[in-house]
């Protein structure tokens, strides 16, 4: 009896000491099966940053095929130290002159001109448009003015002019709300431009995807979203906007016109092109529209080879050595599924336009040493 009672108290210490030490299956506790599976599912999309895995298409270009003049910057370098740095910058990836797109007028204007004539062979710039005054009826003389000052003081051209469907804000120190390229207001400045040679950057509308709903059928919703214009009230819309460069270039055609980010049809290219057809003043710059093309390839190689006479490289996307060699593998390769998170916030790859070597001269700097009136 003594012994029965023994044993049954060694197996209620073993089974009590199993019970304390190993969570049961019903535990709150969570193993790390669950914890995965919770994080997936849980994952949202604006934090996905897939990796490509695939393998034997990676050819960095270090220096572009040709030396390369950037017809779409800004005055990024605030100090004589940053520019400096993006000389060098310029010299190892292989820029040879840099258009700053200013927007300034006025003494604003003139400081860049101070700051950027230490490189006066490497920067390029472009002043824009003062609409002081623009709602009144005696607007034009003194924009006029200050355009052949700006002209006067080494301006090459304007730019960059931005409509994203409310009228010109980007110039500065004014705005000019309401108030669009095709205006009566603006002819003087913009016959102005044709007198003097300066061609006018101008960026109208913004990518399709930001004018549409934000929901689950948005193709690009992941950087439409930041950018968003469905939501604005009185806006023009896309097809709107892309009328009202038409009808200013189509007015005015003894200016030159470069429309910036390829007008933003990436979507439809057929739209810009049936443009270039129509208007031989219309030109076009691929800036900050590589991730927008490069998931249509063979689309985009088409386009440059029937339109290589129209278009210009630009990177309005800051001053950094990777970002252009992002740009230069985009246009020379035939690279494909990469990304690079620095120039693109969409959640799909890119695929280089392995571009013949013909065309990318022209896009990287004969078209532009035209525009520029720079040829010998």
């Amino acid at each position: 009896m003594r012994t029965s009672s023994l044993l049954f108290s060694v197996i209620l210490i073993v089974l009590l000491f199993h019970s304390c030490g190993t969570p049961q299956p019903d535990s709150e506790q969570p193993n790390q099966e669950t914890t995965a599976e919770s994080s997936v599912e849980n994952l949202l999309l604006k934090d996905h940053r897939p990796v490509s895995l695939y393998r034997g298409n990676e050819h960095p270009v270090p220096q572009a095929a040709f030396p390369v003049i950037d017809m779409h910057s800004h005055p990024y370098a605030k100090t004589e130290a940053q520019l400096d740095e993006w000389v060098k910058t310029m010299d190892k990836v292989g820029i040879e002159k840099t258009v700053i797109q200013s927007y300034r007028t006025g003494a604003a204007f003139d400081s860049l001109v101070r700051v950027y004539s230490k490189y006066p062979d490497r920067f390029i710039l472009f002043c824009g448009f003062d609409y002081t005054g623009y709602e009144g009826d005696d607007f034009g003389p003194a924009a006029v003015q200050e355009l052949e000052r700006c002209f006067s003081m080494g301006a090459k051209g304007v730019g960059e002019l931005g409509d994203k469907g409310k009228g010109l804000f980007y110039s500065r120190p004014t705005k000019a709300l309401g108030m669009h390229i095709n205006d009566p207001k603006m002819k003087p400045l913009i016959e102005k431009c044709g007198e003097l040679g300066m061609p006018i950057s101008i960026h109208v509308a913004e990518p399709i995807w930001m004018y549409q709903p934000m929901d689950a059928q948005n193709d690009g919703l992941m950087n439409a979203f930041k950018w968003r214009l469905d939501d604005q009230q009185g806006i023009v819309d896309h097809d709107g906007m892309i009328k009202i460069l038409e009808d200013a270039v189509a007015e005015n055609p003894e200016t030159t016109f470069i429309a910036c980010h390829y007008a933003n049809t990436s979507y439809d290219l057929s739209f810009l092109g049936d443009l270039f057809d129509a208007y031989p003043n219309l030109y076009a710059d691929n800036s900050a529209r590589y991730a927008e093309t490069a998931t249509i390839p063979r689309t985009v190689n088409r386009f440059y080879s029937r339109y290589a006479d129209r278009l210009v490289y630009g990177t309005d996307m800051g001053m950094g050595e990777d970002m252009y060699r992002t740009t230069f593998r985009i246009l020379e390769t035939a690279d494909e599924h990469f990304y690079d998170r620095n120039i693109s916030s969409y959640h799909w790859p890119m695929h280089g336009y392995d571009l013949p070597q013909n065309v990318l001269e022209k896009v990287y700097r004969s078209n532009a040493l035209k525009l520029l009136d720079l040829v010998p």
